[in-house]
């Protein structure tokens, strides 16, 4: 019979301790809140950091890749501009002074020994 009385009353204690924890939470509700939401906000600034730091890379691969074709772009420009001299002194030199390319047949072929 101490068995059965025993139950009861852990069974009460039991209740009387859910009801404190749940009067507890409820009386710091505001502060638990609070706690969640600096908690939120902590994890937010870490993936924002993370997010603006690969941006950032990706930024500066992106210059990087810029600059590369700048470099090649005006390397381009020179490339083009050397040969349309190239071709425009020798359509002068055709107009001008009626010059013209010498056939394989009056090439003359020098060696040295």
């Amino acid at each position: 019979m101490a068995n059965q009385e025993v139950t009861p009353r852990k069974q009460q204690a039991n209740r009387m301790l859910v009801f404190d924890i749940w009067q507890d939470i409820l009386q710091h509700l505001m502060s638990y809140i609070l706690l969640i939401l600096v908690v939120a906000s902590a994890f937010s600034v870490i993936y924002y950091t993370h997010v603006n730091r690969q941006t950032t890379s990706e930024l500066e691969q992106l210059y990087t890749k810029r600059d590369e074709l700048d470099i090649e772009w005006r390397n381009l420009l020179l490339e083009q501009n050397s040969l349309a001299e190239h071709s425009a002194i020798e359509s002068r030199a055709k107009k001008m002074l009626k010059m013209k390319r010498p056939d394989s047949k009056s090439e003359i072929i020098i060696t040295l020994e």
